[in-house]
């Protein structure tokens, strides 16, 4: 009993002795580290405004100058790039003008040269003209060449058609049956009348937006104008494959023509359904005015010459065409 209680106690003595012999010898290692580490020399103290203000090195790599991409001018601005204030400037900075759209179909402000336009409506004649005539149906198409976005100038021809007032016909009518022209005793006439006309004129845009614009136009030009008179009558056709079949038909019994110098002048609004669309659609309304040469009435001579009963085709037309369109 006494002998086992010695040997514990050697035992737990033996151990105490090999853990203070083993933090001895770690404290003396880390000792030694330490002072190795206080003996290493000290890096140099980094000043951050002198780093700031030193200038920069932009020159250009060795593999830079066989780059195909970079051209001699190229590097030579780079080379001589310098923050500092030196001798070396960067490139000045380059001036940007107004773009130039300018080539075959597009004027240098960004407009197209070329316009084409085609629109219909209808007619109301005025003044004079109001007396004989009534309203009916109107057609125009033409092309234009625009000098900018202002002006320009348009070619076109306009087929202005017209009907008859009913007092016009029954005099007309009362003097058929005197004179028996279409046979005595007729009982109805019918009748048109139309002014078509080549003009050449002017356009100027004076208001522009990305959806609406507005403009002036005139022009002047060759009107030539038409009085046709007819009565009902039955026409017949035949088909090779259905026979003959008979029709109501109108047969021309007296006709005139005059022909005459017009000019034009109205205005007209526009209007796009994006800033991107080509095309615009058009409402415009002109006042129309054509100097005729005034022809009285005459039933003629013995052999039939100078017949005119209807003076008023040669009278001095005014009518205002009011058109709805579109320009591309």
């Amino acid at each position: 009993m006494h002998t086992m209680t010695s040997r514990n106690r050697l035992n737990s003595i033996l151990g105490r002795t090999a853990a203070i012999t083993f933090l001895s010898a770690a404290g003396t290692l880390g000792l030694h580290a330490q002072q190795s580490a206080g003996t290493a020399p000290s890096l140099p103290p980094v000043s951050l405004k002198a780093t700031l203000a030193a200038p920069l090195d932009l020159s250009a790599p060795e593999d830079l100058k066989y780059s195909s991409s970079t051209g001699s001018a190229e590097l030579a601005s780079v080379e001589s790039f310098d923050l500092s204030g030196g001798a070396g400037q960067p490139p000045p900075r380059r001036r940007y003008g107004k773009p130039n759209y300018s080539d075959s179909h597009t004027n240098a402000d960004g407009s197209a040269k070329y316009t084409f336009f085609v629109g219909g409506g209808f007619t109301l004649p005025v003044g004079g003209s109001h007396s004989y005539l009534t309203t009916s149906y109107d057609f125009q198409a033409g092309a234009g060449r625009n000098f900018n976005k202002t002006f320009g100038v348009n070619v076109q021809f306009d087929w202005a058609n017209f009907g008859f007032q009913t007092a016009t016909l029954n005099k007309q009518l009362a003097i058929y049956n005197s004179t028996c022209i279409g046979g005595c005793g007729l009982t109805q006439l019918g009748g048109t009348s139309h002014d078509w006309s080549f003009t050449l004129g002017p356009i100027a845009n004076f208001y522009s937006s990305d959806t609406f614009g507005a403009y002036a136009v005139g022009g002047a030009g060759f009107y030539h104008k038409t009085a046709n008179f007819t009565i009902p009558s039955i026409g017949t056709y035949c088909d090779p494959f259905y026979g003959c079949f008979a029709y109501q038909a109108n047969q021309t019994i007296d006709k005139y023509t005059s022909n005459a110098f017009g000019v034009n002048g109205g205005l007209g609004m526009t209007y796009k359904f994006s800033r991107f669309a080509g095309e615009k659609f058009f409402v415009e309304a002109r006042y129309v005015y054509t100097f005729n040469s005034y022809r009285p009435f005459s039933y003629g001579s013995a052999n039939g010459s100078n017949f005119n009963v209807f003076p008023q085709n040669s009278a001095k037309t005014s009518f205002i065409p009011v058109v709805f369109g579109v320009r591309f």
